[in-house]
C-alpha cells in the first residue's frame, strides 16, 4: 500500500513538473536576429547573399522586418530553405517513457532532439535531396509571446485540474493548413515522404527514431527519462536507432561513428557495403550507388578546446558548415544544446529545441505540420560555443566517401596555429589499430539545463 501511494505521488510530481516546464519553455520571445546585408549566409552547404546589386542603403543601418517587399534578394530563398529543415523540439502530454511517468522531456533532451534534427537532415538528403523546399515553408509566420503565453498558463492549469481529478488533459491539436490548388504527381510524391520522414520522429513508442525510442536504447547505456545527454552518447544512441528500424526506405541508410575523433576509411566502406532492399532510395535521386550499397551518415564526436571553445576552430567549423554534404554539429553553449546549420561571419546559425510544443499525433495521415518547422533562424557568436560537439556528414556511395575523404583531408590540415586538427581520418580498419569499437559510455562534459529557456522565435532584420 505504501508503495502505491509513492508510486502516485511521483506520477503527480511528474505531471506538475511536466505542467510548469511548459509553461517556462513557452515563453516566444520577439528578438529579432540581426543579418549583414553585406555579408554572404551559408547554410548547410549553401550560400545566400542578402545584398542587391543596385543596393544604396548604408551597410549597418536596420531594414525592415523581411516581410516588407524593400527586402530583396536572396532572402525569400533563404527563409524557404531554413524553414524547411525540420525542427525537433521539446514535446509535452505524449506516452510516458519507457522506464518512467515522463509525459515531456522539458528540461533534459535538449541535446536528443538535437540529435533528431541532424539525423532528419541527413533523411531528407537521402530521401529528398538538398535542393528540395517544403512548399508551404513561406506561410509560416512567428510565434506571438502573448498568444503562446496564455495557451501555456491554459495549459497548466488544465494539467493540475487533471492530476487532482486523476485524468489527463487533452492537448489541442492545430489545424490543417488550405490545400491550396492541386499537386502535380511529382510535388505529391516528396510530400508523402517529407510526412514519413516527419513520422519517424514521433513522440510515441511506435516511432522508428522518436523520443521513446531513443531512451529506450539510452537505458542500455546506462542513461534514463531525465538524465542529460551528451553529443558523443546521443551520436551513438542514433547509430543503433537506424541499425534496428525496420522501415523499408531505413533499411537503405546507416551511421557510422567515429572513434576517439578518427574515421577509419574501410569501417566507413564497409557500412555502404551493407546488401538493402532495392527501394531504400525511393527518389533515385542520382545517388551514384549500386542497389547493393547504402549511404552512411558519418557523425564524428570532437571537442574544439578545453574549458571553452579555441578560437583558432573558428575557421574550421566554417569550412565544415560550407561544404554540401555537411548535415550540420549537434552543440550549443555550454548547459544549453543546439543544432547548428550556418553561419554568417563569425556567428553561428541554429535551431533550438529549448521551445516546449503539445504532442501531435503523427500516425494519421494528415497530421500538421506546422510545429515541426521553425519560420525564424537564431544565431550566436562562435566564442560562446561549447567545445563538445557532434559533425555529422551524408555519403550517398562510396565513389562519394572518397571524394568527401579527399576534400577533408585539405580543410584537416594544421595550420601554424592549430596544432591538432579536429579529427583524423585513416585508412584501414579501427580494428587494425587495436581500438575498442565497443559503445562509447562516457558522457562528455556537455549537459542541457532546466533552468533556462532560449530563445527559439521571432523575427530577423538585415543589418
Amino acid at each position: 500500500m505504501e508503495t502505491k501511494g509513492t508510486d502516485e505521488v511521483e506520477i503527480l510530481k511528474s505531471k506538475f513538473m511536466s505542467a510548469w516546464h511548459s509553461v517556462k519553455y513557452s515563453w516566444a520571445l520577439k528578438s529579432k536576429t540581426a543579418f549583414s546585408r553585406n555579408s554572404p549566409v551559408f547554410l548547410l552547404g549553401k550560400c545566400y547573399h542578402f545584398k542587391v546589386v543596385d543596393d544604396e542603403s548604408p551597410t549597418e543601418s536596420t531594414a525592415e522586418a523581411l516581410d516588407d517587399d524593400v527586402v530583396t534578394g536572396n532572402v525569400d530563398e533563404f527563409r524557404k530553405d531554413f524553414t524547411s529543415r525540420v525542427w525537433l523540439t521539446y514535446r509535452e502530454e505524449f506516452p510516458a517513457l519507457p522506464g518512467s511517468s515522463f509525459t515531456s522531456d522539458c528540461g533534459w533532451g535538449c541535446t536528443l532532439r538535437a540529435g533528431q534534427m541532424i539525423l532528419a537532415q541527413a533523411l531528407l538528403l537521402h530521401i529528398l535531396g538538398r535542393d528540395w523546399k517544403w512548399s508551404e515553408a513561406l506561410t509560416l509566420e512567428p510565434l506571438d509571446t502573448e498568444t503562446w503565453t496564455s495557451s501555456a498558463a491554459r495549459r497548466l492549469v488544465a494539467t493540475l485540474e487533471a492530476s487532482i481529478q486523476g485524468e489527463r488533459a487533452q492537448a489541442t491539436q492545430p489545424l490543417c493548413p488550405a490545400q491550396g490548388r492541386a499537386e502535380e504527381a511529382d510535388s505529391y510524391l516528396k510530400e508523402t515522404y517529407h510526412r514519413t520522414i516527419v513520422s519517424w520522429f514521433g513522440d510515441g513508442p511506435s516511432a522508428q527514431l522518436g523520443i521513446h525510442r531513443l531512451v529506450q536504447l539510452g537505458m542500455t547505456s546506462g542513461k534514463q527519462a531525465g538524465d542529460w545527454y551528451g553529443p558523443a552518447v546521443v551520436a551513438h544512441i542514433l547509430r543503433k536507432a537506424v541499425d534496428e528500424a525496420v522501415d523499408a526506405m531505413l533499411k537503405g541508410i546507416s551511421v557510422y561513428v567515429a572513434q576517439d575523433c578518427t574515421v577509419y576509411s574501410a569501417d566507413v566502406i564497409d557500412s555502404h557495403s551493407a546488401r538493402t532492399e532495392s527501394h531504400g532510395d525511393p527518389q533515385g535521386l542520382d545517388s551514384g550507388a549500386s542497389p547493393d550499397s547504402r549511404a552512411v551518415v558519418i557523425l564524428i564526436p570532437v571537442r574544439l578546446g578545453g574549458e571553452k571553445i579555441n578560437p583558432e576552430y573558428l575557421n574550421f567549423v566554417k569550412s565544415i558548415l560550407s561544404l554540401e554534404y555537411c548535415i550540420g554539429i549537434i552543440g550549443g553553449k555550454p548547459k544549453q544544446a543546439y543544432y547548428f546549420v550556418g553561419f554568417q561571419d563569425d556567428s553561428l546559425i541554429y535551431m533550438d529545441p529549448h521551445y516546449c510544443q503539445s504532442f501531435v499525433d503523427v500516425s494519421t495521415s494528415d497530421f500538421p505540420l506546422q510545429s515541426f518547422h521553425c519560420p525564424s533562424p537564431k544565431k550566436m557568436s562562435f566564442s560562446k560555443m561549447d567545445p563538445s560537439c557532434t559533425i555529422g556528414f551524408y555519403s550517398k556511395s562510396v565513389e562519394h566517401f572518397e571524394k568527401i575523404a579527399n576534400e577533408l583531408s585539405k580543410i584537416l590540415q594544421p595550420s601554424s596555429k592549430e596544432k591538432y586538427p579536429a579529427f583524423t581520418i585513416m585508412k584501414g580498419h579501427g580494428k587494425d589499430y587495436e581500438l575498442s569499437i565497443a559503445v562509447e559510455k562516457r558522457e562528455w562534459p556537455f549537459i542541457s539545463d532546466a533552468r533556462k529557456a532560449g530563445a527559439t522565435s521571432g523575427d530577423f532584420v538585415l543589418l
